[in-house]
């Protein structure tokens, strides 16, 4: 069964628009948790534009499933994670000023680094991801950091599926075969959706987790947050692939 993660940082976007405690990020952790998500997923930024460092701190309390940060490990970001323990850490290459995450990390040009911090987290005994591009040689490098997992970026798959999605595939493909052969966890996300989905997890081998955040909050406008959360684990179920 392949677990799907829920990014609930759209709903603390929106609260910030206008301030307030509407929406309750709160209430929408445990709301997708209890409407069938297998994870909540924060990815907390410098500026706080959309998830704060203490909503971190307030949505860990309720999590009775999987916990996953993501974020880039700057100073403060390490020690966020370090006082919250979550399940899983999943370090994200991007600047604080990058609207949203659209790169993964060079496992070459930043072994030593990842290696030490990755060390602090697994000491701490937290499962750690690295966020990387669909590259077999970034993977293979993967392995030499420590990380227990990768997490595969998926913007190239979902722009290129509608033209052609076999092509679209190819490489997330070769990309999973190489983690199995490193004997790393498989994650993946990034403008998956309802469209393009089933065909990804139904093609990738050795699956585990998707995060997926952007649109399923857009998609819970027009079906709702319970009804969309069941859509997208239908579409990771292995018997209606």
């Amino acid at each position: 069964m392949i677990r799907l993660s829920v990014n609930i940082n759209k709903i603390a976007t929106l609260r910030n628009a206008r301030g307030g405690n509407i929406p309750d990020v709160l209430k929408a952790a445990a709301d997708c948790q209890r409407f069938g998500a297998q994870g909540i997923t924060v990815h907390p930024r410098p500026d706080e534009r959309h998830i704060r460092y203490q909503d971190v701190l307030d949505i860990k309390p309720l999590i009775t499933t999987e916990f996953n940060i993501e974020g880039y490990p700057s100073e403060a970001f390490i020690a966020l994670v370090l006082s919250v323990i979550p399940d899983q850490v999943t370090l994200v290459p991007d600047p604080p000023d990058v609207l949203t995450s659209n790169a993964g990390w060079d496992t070459v040009a930043h072994l030593d680094f990842l290696y030490r911090v990755i060390s602090v987290f697994k000491e701490a005994g937290i499962r750690t991801s690295l966020f990387v591009d669909p590259d077999p040689r970034m993977i293979r490098n993967a392995k030499k950091t420590g990380t227990d997992r990768v997490e595969l970026y998926t913007e190239s798959y979902a722009k290129q599926f509608a033209a052609d999605r076999e092509a679209a595939i190819h490489p997330f493909v070769a990309a999973a075969e190489t983690a199995a052969e490193e004997h790393i966890g498989l994650n993946a996300g990034h403008d998956l959706n309802l469209d393009n989905l089933r065909y990804f997890a139904n093609h990738v081998p050795g699956l585990l987790e998707v995060s997926i955040g952007h649109a399923l909050i857009a998609d819970a406008l027009y079906f709702g947050l319970e009804n969309t959360i069941q859509l997208y684990r239908r579409q990771l179920h292995s018997e209606e692939r």
